[in-house]
C-alpha cells in the first residue's frame, strides 16, 4: 500500500530554517506532481508549494522567496527548505501526491498525516 510519511518539523525561533521531506513508500515507478500544504488552528488548509514531475514549480505568494521546494524522484521523495521563518508560519504542514503509479495500478489523492512547525521565541 501507497504511503506518504513526513518529518523535519518542529519548533524554531522567528527568523529559523527548517527543512520537511516527505517520503512515498511502496512499490512505485512514478509519482506526478507533489506539493506541500499547512493548515494552522481555526483555519483553512492552504496550499504553500507544489513541484510537478517536469520539476516546474509554484509558490503561494506569502512563501515566495523563503521556501523552496524539491524532488528527488530516485528517492521517491519531496522536500521543503523553509528560511525566515515567521510566527505566522505555525501550522501543520503536510505533503500530497495527486497520482502515483505503483505496482497497484496508478493510485490519486495521496497525503500524508503532517508533521508540526511551530515558529516561536
Amino acid at each position: 500500500q501507497v504511503q506518504l510519511e513526513e518529518s523535519g518539523g518542529g519548533l524554531v525561533q522567528p527568523g529559523g530554517s527548517l527543512r520537511l521531506s516527505c517520503t512515498a513508500n511502496g512499490n512505485i515507478y512514478t509519482i506526478d506532481t507533489m506539493s506541500w500544504y499547512r493548515q494552522a488552528p481555526g483555519k483553512k488548509r492552504e496550499l504553500v508549494a507544489s513541484i510537478t514531475n517536469r520539476n516546474r514549480r509554484d509558490y503561494a505568494d506569502f512563501v515566495k522567496g523563503r521556501f523552496t521546494i524539491s524532488r528527488d524522484d530516485a528517492k521517491k521523495s519531496v522536500s521543503l527548505q523553509m528560511n525566515r521563518l515567521e510566527p505566522e508560519d505555525t501550522a501543520v504542514y503536510s505533503c500530497y501526491a495527486d497520482r502515483i503509479w505503483s505496482n497497484q495500478g496508478y493510485g490519486y489523492d495521496y497525503r500524508g498525516r503532517g508533521t508540526q512547525v511551530t515558529v516561536s521565541s
